[in-house]
C-alpha cells in the first residue's frame, strides 16, 4: 500500500513500465514524465519484464534470512509460559535468558501481549456469548457490602471514630426486629444479556423470599423498558437461588433456571462485571455519611448507567438496544 505522498500507485507503475518496455520510451524521459528518479523507473520496468502487471504490487521488505532471530524452541517456550502461566515479559525474560524488550516483541508478534481473551485463573480462552433477543437470558447475582454507620465510617473519620460509629450503629439496628444481618447491605442485581439493561436494589438480606420479591420487581422494571418476558435466568449456587421456593417461583412463572459451575463465576460474567462497575462508580465513588445516603444514590446512578453511560461491548448505553420503550423515540 503506497503512502500518501508516493508519486506512483500500482496503476501509475504499470503505465510507467509500459511506456518504457512496450512503447520504447527512454528511461530518462519516462522518469521525468512520471516525476520519479531514473533508478525507480528502471526498477519498475524490470519488474514488468519479469512478472507483468502482477509485478507492480508492493513486495515484503522482510529479509530472506535472519541469522540473529530468536530460535523457534525459545519462542515456543515464551508462548508456553505466557499462555499457561500468564507471566509477564520481565518474568519470562528471567526464565529464558533474554531481554524483556525482546520477549515483549515476541509476544506482540504472536498477538498474546494482552491476556484479555484468556481466563487468568485457568489459562483457557474466554468464550464470550450474548443472547439473541432481549429477555432470552437474565443474569442474577448478589453483592455483599458492609453498612456505613450513621455519621460516617473510617474512610472519612479515621479508624477510631469510625469504629465507634459502627458499634453504635449495630446496637441501634439490633433493636429492630427481623434484621438478622445488621452489619451488611446486600445489593441484588439483574442484567439482561442482550441489552445489558440492569436493575439493582440494596436490600437487608439474601433470603429466598427477598430474592423472589426482587426478581418480581426486576421483571416489572424490564417490562417497562420493552422486555416483556424473561425466558431464562442464570445464577450462581447461592443459598437463595438453590432453594426450593425460588425454583418453584421460576417454574410457576415459566422461567428456566440455569446455574453456574461451582467456583466458576466467569460463566455469570456479565453481572459480575456489572458488580465491579457498580462498586467503582456508586458504592466507593463518594464518601457517604450514612448507609441511607448511599442507598438513596443508587437509583440515580442506575438511571445514568442504563440511559447515559456508554457500554463498551454494545457501543452505547443499554437503553439503545431496548425497543418499544415508552417515550424513548420522542
Amino acid at each position: 500500500m503506497p503512502h500518501r505522498n508516493a508519486p506512483l500507485t500500482e496503476t501509475g507503475r504499470l503505465r510507467l513500465a509500459r511506456c518504457i518496455v512496450e512503447q520504447g520510451w527512454p528511461v530518462a524521459r519516462a522518469a521525468e514524465r512520471f516525476q520519479v528518479s531514473r533508478p525507480t523507473a528502471t526498477r519498475w520496468a524490470r519488474r514488468y519484464q519479469e512478472s507483468g502487471p502482477a509485478g507492480m504490487v508492493d513486495r515484503s521488505s522482510r529479509p530472506h534470512h535472519s541469522p540473529h532471530r530468536t530460535p523457534t524452541p525459545v519462542v515456543r517456550t515464551i508462548v508456553h509460559l505466557r499462555w499457561k502461566q500468564r507471566l509477564g515479559p520481565v518474568a519470562i525474560a528471567d526464565r529464558v535468558g533474554l531481554a524483556p524488550s525482546t520477549v515483549h516483541r515476541i509476544l506482540v508478534s504472536c498477538r498474546i501481549n494482552r491476556l484479555w481473551h484468556v481466563d487468568r485463573a485457568t489459562g483457557e480462552p474466554i468464550r464470550r456469548y450474548e443472547a439473541e433477543r432481549p429477555g432470552e437470558l437474565v443474569h442474577l447475582d448478589i453483592k455483599k457490602l458492609g453498612n456505613i454507620p450513621d455519621g460516617g465510617g473510617w474512610r472519612i473519620l479515621g479508624h477510631e471514630q469510625g469504629l465507634a460509629n459502627h458499634r453504635a450503629h449495630i446496637r441501634q439496628l439490633r433493636k429492630t426486629p427481623g434484621r438478622p444481618h445488621v452489619g451488611y447491605c446486600y445489593v441484588h442485581s439483574a442484567v439482561d444479556s442482550r441489552t445489558r439493561l440492569a436493575y439493582s436494589e440494596a436490600l437487608d438480606d439474601e433470603t429466598a423470599a427477598t430474592a423472589i420479591a426482587f426478581l418480581t420487581r426486576a421483571r416489572h422494571y424490564f417490562t417497562g423498558h420493552g422486555i416483556a418476558h424473561i425466558e431464562r435466568v442464570l445464577t450462581d449456587n447461592g443459598s437463595c437461588y438453590v432453594s426450593v421456593a425460588f425454583g418453584a417461583h421460576l417454574l410457576a412463572e415459566g422461567i428456566r433456571h440455569s446455574r453456574t459451575r461451582v467456583r466458576r463465576p466467569q460463566t455469570n460474567g456479565k453481572v459480575e462485571r456489572f458488580n465491579r462497575t457498580l462498586l467503582n462508580e456508586w458504592a466507593y465513588r463518594r464518601l457517604y455519611r450514612s448507609e441511607q445516603a448511599r442507598r438513596s444514590a443508587l437509583t440515580n446512578w442506575l438511571h445514568h448507567y442504563n440511559h447515559h453511560r456508554r457500554h463498551t461491548s454494545i457501543g452505547g448505553p443499554p437503553i439503545s438496544r431496548c425497543t418499544n420503550v415508552s417515550g424513548h423515540y420522542n
